[in-house]
């Protein structure tokens, strides 16, 4: 492409550096404009909960590329400067400053942000959410002085952040208004595994009940207030009850919506063929699975952007991995792979008691439609090609951890 073509990306986290990176990788040499609102160099998020939280990774372990990397790649950065709006004719975005930017594609990789919930006393002091670097070190902050935590919500977050602090030694509360932490995501049966697990490690889970307020002195918080009239005490408080994805510029400007994100094709593009969008907000035709799915994991802002790069230089690219997300909790390791929507059984293969399992998700036809693996390292490429391959599988043979994956097919 001409020296003179312009792609701007919008989003300075992982899926924003990784299209920068994929550009250059496919010798686009013309100028890359990489928008961050935040301050910092680009990251990975998992850290966040996990790793960073509990003072095992420092920031340079996840940084995407350092400050030499965007300079000798001849990417311009621009930190703290977040993009207002689109003018999909003039093909420019603005700035606050009132400064207008051109683009020749641009893509948008504009990611989420922590939901924050209408109660009493959200806004005191000592109240966290955790999205970005700056939550992780407050919290990190908050966990080295505090005695309890109360989490608002048993979602990955929350439970992530929650075995954290419990190896941190600081008490903690999870309140979580479905029977079950992960009730949504797993269903009953594997919902029960992680709550086994954190009631084994201490954390007093309050289930089947919300929190209707968080409990004030006045000025900072000491603790939440249940809908069945209890109190529960705590030092800080996080409230984890998902994100909302940034999608308001592309809205502003027009661009096709779906199931709460963007409308991508399978190429990642939106519905003006110059504007690509991945990550959180791409919600993707996905060829192989045969539905729109958007999914808010770390694998999208790894992998899509190599797609989207490919596409915005004119080339055929599709993106079809199968949705991916992981955990790790205490001792626990978890990989996940596929969508379970429609699912019409659930079968295990290993120790479900001793946490060292696979599960699979099955339709109507025994075909697998998602699997997850506990503290089991391998095989996941096996349930990857069970899925892609819709063939039916036996289930007895599925189920018994001496057949290989391999030969489960009817």
């Amino acid at each position: 492409m001409s020296r003179n073509t312009t792609f701007v990306i919008v989003g300075g986290g992982l899926a924003g550096a990784r299209a920068a990176e994929a550009l250059r990788n496919n010798d686009f040499d013309g100028r890359i404009v990489l928008f961050s609102a935040e301050d910092a160099l680009p990251y990975e998020r998992p850290p966040l909960s996990k790793d960073f939280l509990a003072g095992k990774k420092a920031v340079d372990e996840f940084t995407v590329h350092d400050a030499a990397w965007y300079r000798d790649h001849d990417v311009e950065f621009r930190p703290g400067t977040e993009v207002v709006g689109i003018d999909r004719q003039q093909k420019t975005v603005s700035l606050p400053d009132g400064d207008a930017v051109g683009y020749d594609k641009l893509l948008l990789a504009t990611g989420s942000r922590a939901r924050h919930p209408d109660l009493p006393g959200a806004g005191a002091d000592r109240v966290h959410s955790l999205r970005t670097l700056a939550d992780s070190e407050a919290i990190d902050a908050a966990l080295t002085t505090a005695a309890a935590l109360a989490v608002v919500g048993g979602g990955w977050i929350g439970l992530e952040v929650a075995a954290t602090a419990r190896g941190r030694d600081v008490a903690v509360t999870v309140v979580e208004p479905a029977e079950l932490p992960l009730l949504g995501a797993l269903g009953p049966e594997m919902a029960a595994v992680f709550a086994d697990l954190h009631r084994e490690h201490g954390v007093d889970l309050r289930l089947g009940t919300g929190a209707t307020a968080i409990t004030t002195d006045g000025l900072q918080a000491v603790g939440v207030t249940l809908d069945d009239g209890t109190e529960v005490g705590a030092d800080a408080v996080l409230v984890a009850i998902g994100a909302i994805p940034n999608v308001e510029i592309a809205e502003a400007a027009g661009l096709q919506m779906a199931q709460g994100g963007v409308a991508v094709d399978a190429s990642l593009r939106t519905s003006d063929p110059d504007i690509f969008a991945v990550g959180d907000i791409a919600a993707a035709e996905h060829p192989l699975l045969h539905k729109r799915i958007r999914t808010e994991h770390w694998a999208n802002a790894l992998k899509q952007p190599i797609t989207a790069a490919a596409a915005m230089m004119g080339r055929d690219a599709v993106y079809d991995e199968l949705p991916y997300f992981y955990t790790d909790q205490y001792d626990l390791g978890m990989e996940y792979v596929g969508n379970s929507d429609g699912h019409r059984r659930l079968l295990t293969r290993g120790d479900v008691d001793g946490r060292e399992f696979s599960a699979f998700w099955l339709d109507a036809d025994d075909r697998v439609l998602a699997g997850m693996n506990v503290n089991v390292w391998d095989g996941l490429d096996a349930i990857k090609d069970l899925i892609r391959s819709r063939a039916p599988v036996l289930p007895d043979r599925l189920a018994d951890p001496a057949q290989p994956l391999a030969g489960v097919r009817a």
